[in-house]
This record gives structure tokens, C-alpha cells and sequence, in this order.
């Protein structure tokens, strides 16, 4: 990597980007300001983990899978979450997004 020109990485740097706009791999901040798409963090050059790393992360993915799959089977279903008395949860459940009521 060390003899490889900046050029290189930046050309792949930008046709990533490029094809991440294309394909629509973007996200909006809510309430910026700036109002304009952002793409998703993306490094060109893959990181290289350890596999107690690993292990650690993977165990933090599942958790939040699974804590997501959860509370989207609430929204749609129970919707206990609705029914409880905290700010954000009010907002999301007034909206005409919120599913079934």
C-alpha cells in the first residue's frame, strides 16, 4: 500500500462514492441543516480485526439485531412501547407512519 500513488486511492475513494450515490446507500440527518444526503461511512481499505475483535463485535450486532427485531415486532403488534408515557416514543406513535393503532 505504501508504494501505491494517492491518485489510485483517491480515484477508488471517489468511484465508491460514486456508486454509492447510484445505488442510493445514503442517509439525511433529521433537523440538519444542511438537508442533503450523506453516504454511508466507507473505508476503500477493508480493516483487519482480531478474533477477540471479532467476538466482540459480533456479540454487539447480534445484541442490537435482535433488540431492533424486537422492538419492530412491538410497533407492529403490542405496541407497548407506544403506550408508555416518555418523550420520543410520543412523537413516533402521533405520526401517520406508526402503523396500526
Amino acid at each position: 500500500m505504501r508504494s501505491t500513488d494517492q491518485a489510485v486511492f483517491a480515484s477508488k475513494r471517489e468511484e465508491a462514492d460514486l456508486i454509492f450515490r447510484r445505488v442510493g446507500i445514503t442517509f439525511n440527518v433529521y433537523g440538519d441543516q444542511a438537508g442533503t444526503e450523506r453516504l454511508i461511512p466507507f473505508d476503500i481499505i477493508p480493516r483487519v480485526l482480531s478474533a477477540v475483535e471479532w467476538m466482540r463485535l459480533a456479540a454487539g450486532l447480534v445484541q442490537r439485531v435482535k433488540a431492533l427485531n424486537m422492538f419492530l415486532h412491538d410497533i407492529y403488534h403490542g405496541r407497548r412501547w407506544c403506550a408508555r408515557a416518555w418523550s420520543p416514543n410520543r412523537t413516533y406513535c402521533a405520526t401517520r407512519f406508526s402503523g396500526p393503532k
